[in-house]
């Protein structure tokens, strides 16, 4: 691994071989799966591993029922709703989904399900009742409560998804893409810790009725925990999947197969495939120095630059290549800085992939020389140049 430092001067680039290790960066090898649609992401990183016609439009089925629990997730926390609040199942929606075909949680007509009990019966039973149960309660109709998850995709940054209804029952207009169904799975995970727990359940009794969690992937690859399956004629069958291993979580989502058994044996391989071909390396902390920067007109010499957050990066553990890390600033850093304020880039690139850049902000608050002092830097510079730099190497 190369470390560059580019201090971009008025009139010249000057550039500084600091450092070079063993550390590569490794390319995985090629993977294919019988999905029509797939997309495999590193959330750590925001890396996405593999992707297959991920920003084609599909019908989601019950995949659809993660923008509804999103929106119940958001008003728990807001505190809008409580988990021990009650929701009233209408005759309508009895007779709809007890003359209906697809997944129900058993509800009756004249039930007071707790939202608890409307959570579980939405991720662990997929229940299309449970769903319209939700929609009347908090957006008064189905139609109403359209309204509010296209809303809320629009807020999510879900660009190529429309929901007509809180179930994710068939409809021409009900479409997503799976790389929205990532984002919004990632976007679970953050948000609503406290909540998703939910995901992982193996099971769930209402009614005296029993149902397990259809999720192929709980208690057979190490660490998953989520998310959600979905079928149905029109779209076939699907899953959204997370799970953590060695603290690193991978979210995928895979569309479009022929059988529940098919859908079983792609879940496990593309988990298998992102946690066993792939490694994150942390080549700075948060808060460490990565160069000490010359100032111009500063009340110190130099100053600290130190990395924002954690700099990833995620690469293939096979056939190597040279990964290398550029740290980009205009020198000398002129002052007044304030701690925290941004001064420069940390640029990594890894081939076959698009450059990273990470934030290098000044590690400590600089003040601005007098007058006098002004003077007399500005002649030392003339004379003697700027002050010298140092760089730490990236941990490997």
């Amino acid at each position: 691994m190369s470390l560059y430092i580019f201090r971009r001067a008025a009139f010249s680039l000057t550039v500084a071989l600091l450092a070079a290790t063993s550390v590569p960066a490794l390319a995985a090898p090629p993977y294919q799966t019988t999905a029509k649609n797939a997309i495999l992401i590193d959330m750590d990183t925001g890396t996405v591993l593999f992707e297959k016609d991920a920003d084609v439009q599909i019908h989601p089925a019950s995949m659809s029922k993660l923008m509804t629990t999103y929106i119940v997730f958001e008003q728990l926390k807001k505190g809008a709703l409580k988990l021990t609040d009650t929701l009233p199942v209408s005759e309508e929606i009895w007779r709809k989904w007890r003359a209906n075909k697809g997944s129900t949680m058993f509800l009756n007509v004249g039930d007071r399900p707790t939202i608890e009990d409307l959570v579980r019966g939405i991720v662990i039973q997929s229940g299309n009742d449970a769903c319209d149960v939700i929609a009347e309660g908090l957006g008064g109709s189905e139609e109403g409560f359209a309204v509010w998850l296209n809303k809320k995709a629009k807020e999510l940054g879900l660009k190529g998804s429309h929901f007509v209804n809180a179930s994710g029952w068939p409809n021409p207009e009900h479409v997503v893409t799976v790389r929205d169904l990532a984002t919004l799975s990632e976007r679970i995970i953050r948000d609503f810790p406290e909540y998703y727990h939910y995901f992982k359940e193996e099971s769930f009794v209402y009614s005296g009725v029993k149902q397990g969690n259809r999720n192929p992937t709980l208690g057979v690859v190490p660490g998953a925990d989520g998310l959600k399956t979905g079928h149905s004629d029109e779209a076939g069958y699907g899953v959204t999947l997370s799970a953590i291993q060695n603290g690193r979580r991978i979210v995928a989502v895979i569309a479009g197969m022929s059988s529940m058994s098919e859908r079983a044996k792609e879940s496990e391989r593309v988990l298998n495939y992102g946690f066993n071909n792939f490694k994150s390396y942390k080549l700075f902390e948060r808060g460490q120095m990565v160069e000490e920067a010359p100032l111009w007109l500063g009340d110190q010499d130099t100053v600290p630059l130190v990395a924002d957050r954690d700099v990833k990066v995620l690469m293939g553990r096979l056939d190597r290549s040279d990964l290398k890390v550029k740290v980009v600033y205009d020198s000398p850093v002129a002052a007044p800085l304030k701690e925290g304020q941004v001064v420069g880039k940390i640029v990594v690139s890894v081939p076959d992939h698009a450059n990273q850049e990470f934030p290098l902000v000044a590690g400590a608050a600089i003040g601005e020389l007098s007058g006098f002092g002004r003077v007399s830097a500005a002649i030392s510079q003339l004379i003697w140049g700027p002050a010298k730099s140092t760089a730490a190497k990236p941990a490997h």
